[in-house]
């Protein structure tokens, strides 16, 4: 069985929406995508999977 997206309420500074807005589009995402993009990428950072190789 397919995991269901979790949804939830979230509220931000209408310029910080805007400028959201802009960076989605132009990487051709929806505020949504960019913001689970975004989320997605600190995850990573956080648990130290974007290290380099240090070779």
């Amino acid at each position: 069985m397919a995991k269901k997206k979790k949804s939830f309420l979230l509220r931000m500074d209408p310029d910080l929406f805007s400028e959201l807005e802009k960076w989605s589009g132009d990487e051709f995402r929806s505020v949504n995508g960019q913001v689970e993009f975004i989320l997605r990428q600190a995850i990573r950072k956080r648990k130290g999977l974007d290290k380099k190789d240090k070779n």
